[in-house]
């Protein structure tokens, strides 16, 4: 089954020119045929990687029995860029480098398209740093400076490999050494430097503000953190103070006080008639217990809390 993240390098550069022009009598351009089919046509990557594989086996002991002047190296490009193709689109892609580097044994002997290839592929899943070795040696390679790639290749380092990663000084480096040279004229090189200089300025101005915004942000936290924990412990001491008031105050009434007045009241609500004039001296000592009660109980309280 098809991965959703798989990648398609179908309209990569280079994989549009898959097929090579060999001569008929080769017997590797059948392979190449079936695995084209199997990729584009069936969809069946498992099964194109493996006929670009055999195709691959059978080439190298070809070339061994015959004369190697079939256009070897553009029919071993092709299956090779088949099989990149069909790793990506089963989510291999991390395998990549390494199934390249067994067909071709060094790094330096990879042609330039199928270098461009590879860069292209892990700059897509940014995996960037598994291609700045190998293209580094591939590219002080003084036999590839010849190569019709290795301009493109160059390019491809300097904007997606150093600049991305940060590595500002070796992309200038690399502009004043013979690579440099060779893979760009003197306005190209002079717009790389302009380039690297922006992105320095943009990793100054990140490093210097950032800091700060974060250490001021983090004290405007902790003053604010401050501020609310100095209020609830106020609160906390104001509400202790006057319960620990009311506790003594409510221990220290006398249980004679508040049977008598539950029994005035009682006789108020249940026994006596307001309207009697009997039961008006009753109201005025009742009134006058309550009033006492009250004052002793929760007096002392408010008091304190009015002078806080």
């Amino acid at each position: 089954m098809r991965s959703s993240s798989s990648l398609s390098l179908a309209g990569a550069r280079g994989s549009g020119s898959v097929r090579p022009t060999s001569s008929p009598e080769c017997p590797v351009t059948a392979p190449v045929d079936t695995a084209l089919e199997y990729l584009m046509v069936k969809k069946d990557f498992q099964a194109a990687l493996d006929t670009c594989a055999k195709g691959l086996e059978s080439l190298a002991a070809f070339v061994e029995q015959e004369d190697s002047s079939f256009k070897y190296v553009e029919l071993k490009a092709a299956l090779t860029i088949v099989g990149i193709q069909a790793l990506a689109e089963l989510n291999q892609w991390r395998g990549v480098l390494h199934w390249v580097l067994q067909q071709y044994g060094e790094t330096e002997k990879i042609p330039a398209k199928i270098i461009q290839m590879c860069i292209l592929l892990y700059v897509k899943v940014d995996e960037r740093a598994v291609m700045k070795d190998a293209v580094y040696d591939w590219l002080h390679c003084s036999g590839n400076m010849s190569q019709s790639g290795f301009t493109s290749v160059a390019e491809l380092y300097f904007l997606h490999i150093l600049v991305p990663m940060g590595h500002t000084t070796e992309a200038l480096e690399m502009l004043e050494t013979d690579v440099g040279r060779v893979a760009f004229t003197d306005e190209q090189r002079q717009a790389a430097r302009s380039l690297v200089d922006i992105q320095n300025e943009k990793n100054a101005t990140s490093s210097s503000t950032n800091p700060e915004s974060v250490a001021l942000t983090t004290t405007t936290c902790a003053s604010k953190q401050d501020k609310l924990t100095q209020r609830l412990t106020s609160i906390m001491r104001l509400l202790y103070r006057g319960l620990s008031v009311a506790s003594v105050r409510i221990r220290s009434i006398s249980l004679r006080r508040v049977f008598l007045a539950l029994m005035l009241l009682y006789l108020l609500l249940v026994r006596i008639d307001p309207a009697l004039p009997s039961a008006f001296p009753w109201l005025l000592r009742l009134h006058g217990l309550l009033q006492q009660t009250w004052n002793t109980m929760f007096g002392p309280y408010y008091r304190t809390n009015s002078r806080i």
